[in-house]
């Protein structure tokens, strides 16, 4: 079977690889799609912690297709079901995953890190993923490319949830590529009485609009502050979530909220200086700031319905399609931000 499989970091070679075998509780899965995430990016460029030097990893961890094996003991699953996984598997017994934070176990695994993940044809599930809740079932009414989908759906899902988005809430979102889109759709659906989206892309904004944002600033030619403050009658908007990672976008963002506003840091800096917060605007204003990372298989497993049942629609934020051979032009693309999110398609 072809895999592109991360060699070190810079390079990504197509390879022909055995199909992986699987124990008697793993299930071995058919790729129909896998989108490239920010992550996937990070790692070609910069390596990861938890790839040691000379490992060779094939990435992805935004993924769904179908079961083509099951291992004797598996009971959940069977041939033919499509499925798709939540990627962060914890070990299911830390103080965390005990809560349900199986993203924050500090001895998790994960697909495309310290497992392999989706760029290659056939991926191996192994029995801790199927054990530890974090495959699902992709319903008949939501395609390959949307299921591709739930995971950076799900990891919104849960930013949100983090800053309680109400309909009572005007919610900014700074950023308008594939995370501020999926923000939007959200923000949304959670009945939010004014989504504000801002970014330095036209094209992007307009894809926002398309997806329901209410204003869209283009902070290329406008003031955010001033703008934002007119569409408040200078009170501040009740939710800031940053999709951007940029120091004085975060720093920022207290200027931004009202009083009792509360302000997500969605997107990390990485090695990058951290910003100055005015601690004065938390405390005098009882502004609430909080920064989530990934999603619960819970957060999943929601975001998955409410895919199913219709209520929002995905396909404007896949931008390309690509075939695996051509993973290095999907990741060029994607780095590029040129469009809004790329897919690899399999069949």
């Amino acid at each position: 079977m072809r895999a592109a499989v991360f060699v070190e970091p810079g390079r990504i070679e197509v390879e022909d690889v055995a199909i992986p075998e699987i124990g008697d509780g793993d299930l071995l899965v058919e790729v129909a799609a896998a989108s490239i995430c920010g992550t996937d990016l990070r790692i070609l460029t910069h390596g990861h912690f938890r790839i040691p030097d000379g490992t060779r990893r094939v990435l992805g961890h935004e993924l769904t297709g179908r079961v083509v094996d099951a291992g004797r003991d598996v009971s959940r699953f069977a041939v033919g079901d499509r499925v798709s996984v939540a990627p962060n598997v914890g070990c299911g017994i830390c103080a965390m995953c005990t809560r349900g934070l199986n993203q924050l176990c500090p001895t998790y695994d994960a697909f495309g890190i310290t497992w392999d993940g989706g760029f290659q044809e056939y991926l191996r599930i192994p029995a801790s993923a199927i054990e530890r809740g974090n495959v699902f079932r992709v319903p008949d009414t939501v395609s390959d490319e949307t299921a591709a989908l739930m995971e950076p759906l799900s990891c919104c899902l849960h930013g949100q949830r983090a800053v309680s988005v109400s309909p009572e809430d005007s919610v900014l979102i700074i950023g308008a590529g594939p995370i501020g889109c999926f923000h939007t759709v959200l923000a949304k659906r959670a009945g939010a009485r004014q989504v504000v989206v801002a970014n330095t892309r036209q094209p992007r904004l307009d894809i926002a609009a398309r997806l329901g944002a209410d204003h869209v600033i283009n902070v290329g030619q406008k003031d955010l502050h001033a703008e934002v403050m007119a569409l408040t009658d200078g009170a501040g908007v009740d939710v800031v979530i940053t999709c951007v990672s940029k120091p004085e976008v975060i720093a920022a963002s207290t200027e931004l909220a009202g009083r009792r506003g509360r302000i997500n840091v969605f997107s990390g800096l990485g090695d990058q200086a951290r910003p100055a917060i005015d601690v004065n605007a938390l405390h005098y204003r009882e502004q609430v700031l909080t920064g989530t990372t990934g999603s619960s298989v819970d957060d999943y497993g929601d975001v998955i319905g409410i895919v199913a049942d219709g209520a929002i629609d995905l396909t404007p934020i896949v931008s390309a399609r690509f075939d695996l051979a051509d993973i290095e032009a999907a990741m060029d693309h994607s780095r590029s931000g040129a469009g809004m999110k790329s897919v690899l398609t399999f069949r």
